[in-house]
């Protein structure tokens, strides 16, 4: 019988590759590493979506959500002039 599988908003940090293990091994679980791309040039997602896979993630997305972003929540927070 396949395992229930579970999705995890991955950052490629510590804590959410500690998080992708204990998940397999404490409750049992397939995990699927999700990150988002907001348009942040410092990080190497692709780096970020291998190390998911190699710490044990089934699968590995990451997400294209630049035009989302600056629609949803940068325009946004200009009209309301925030800092």
């Amino acid at each position: 019988m396949a395992r229930d599988k579970v999705v995890l908003a991955y950052s490629g940090g510590l804590d959410t590759s500690v998080a992708i293990k204990w998940l397999m091994d404490e409750k049992d679980l397939d995990v699927v590493a999700v990150a988002a791309d907001v348009g942040q040039e410092r990080q190497d997602l692709e780096f970020v979506r291998q190390k998911a896979l190699d710490i044990g993630a089934v699968d590995s997305i990451v997400l294209d959500v630049r035009e989302e972003y600056v629609e949803e929540f940068l325009s946004r927070a200009l009209k309301a002039n925030a800092l």
